[in-house]
């Protein structure tokens, strides 16, 4: 595993859901803040998005914006006033018409279609990765602009209109690509001013990080971290510290221990096994660290951090999803919604 996807895994919980919603008219929709991050692409048409406590950003076709810390929201189809973002229409029940949309006199229909999703995510224990994204990311369309992340949106697009064979698997696999992508393209911005793009982007580091995220149970020294970094030890704990933001070996403590949380939190294996899987001798010296990180034993953190299908043994993802908008996003994906403005 690499970074990036380590990062996502240890703090996903159950699948992604999504809507894809077509709107004409006037319109206001709000999404209030949630455990998780949320995304919006504009497949056809233009709106706006409204963040609590954010600046306005006008979304054009092709833009993509990611919520990693799952911000409070409204979206709409025009900047709107403090009135009109008070009486925005719950989402969940504006995507499928069971409400009517606040009365916005409307002198010609204008159609937007969306695709919008979740991702449900416990930030309790988020990587720093995670962590230091900004409140709202924005992926602007444009020529030659995040090519991965275009590919994805075409794929999952194409999925969502054929309701092909397979479809639950594909399109809940393809959400979490784009998830995927969406951080890369945030990492690979030339604006982005976070540590982890610099220190994954640094070879040193890099490396040492890759080989702790491999195999976090071997039994790393700094001598030998340094080793397949192909540096000094010196060398090693000064690039690495200054770029991460701790020495090598606290890193993989807290790397190990967070990764504990996650197999207690998504899977019934026994104590013995988890600590076996991320470096422990023994479940009292897992204990006595999972204590003295966390505050709380193993079996009192596993038996308050319920996840829907835990796994008998092993690091799974739930398959269940918490946080679907409708009833088929059970299945991780719910149908399209199709809304005409009044």
């Amino acid at each position: 595993m690499d970074v990036v996807s380590d990062a996502i895994s240890a703090v996903r919980v159950g699948r992604p859901s999504s809507d894809r919603v077509r709107v004409g008219g006037r319109w206001c929709a709000r999404l209030a803040p949630y455990e998780g991050a949320g995304f919006h692409i504009v497949l056809r048409g233009s709106c706006w998005l409204l963040p609590d406590g954010g600046e306005p950003v006008a979304l054009g076709t092709g833009d993509a914006v990611l919520l990693p810390h799952g911000t409070g929201h409204v979206i709409a189809d025009a900047p709107a006033d403090a009135e009109t973002v008070a009486g925005a229409v719950p989402f969940d029940r504006w995507a499928d018409g069971s409400l009517p949309r606040p009365p916005r006199p409307a002198p010609r229909a204008r159609e937007v279609e969306l695709l919008c999703g979740k991702y449900r995510l416990d930030h309790r224990h988020a990587h720093p990765l995670l962590a230091e994204l900004p409140p709202l990311v924005h992926l602007p369309a444009g020529e030659g602009a995040h090519p991965e992340l275009r590919a994805a949106i075409g794929l999952l697009e194409g999925e969502l209109d054929a309701r092909r064979p397979g479809a639950s698997l594909a399109l809940p696999s393809l959400l979490d690509l784009l998830f995927v992508y969406m951080i890369r393209s945030w990492m690979a911005a030339g604006s982005t001013t976070g540590t982890w793009p610099a220190a994954l982007g640094d070879p040193v580091a890099a490396a040492a990080l890759r080989a702790l995220h491999s195999d976090p149970a071997a039994p790393w020294t700094v001598d030998r971290l340094a080793a397949e970094a192909g540096v000094s030890r010196p060398t090693l704990a000064r690039r690495f510290t200054t770029l991460v933001g701790r020495p090598p070996m606290a890193y993989l403590t807290w790397w190990r221990l967070t990764r504990a949380a996650a197999l207690l939190r998504d899977t019934e294996a026994p104590l013995a096994t988890v600590a076996r899987h991320v470096g422990y001798a023994s479940p009292y010296a897992l204990s006595h660290a999972f204590r003295r990180e966390f505050g709380t034993t193993p079996g009192r953190y596993r038996s308050t951090t319920v996840t829907p299908d835990r796994a008998p043994a092993g690091p799974r993802t739930a398959s269940r999803d918490g946080q679907g908008s409708r009833g088929p996003s059970r299945e991780g994906v719910s149908a399209s919604a199709s809304v005409s403005g009044s």
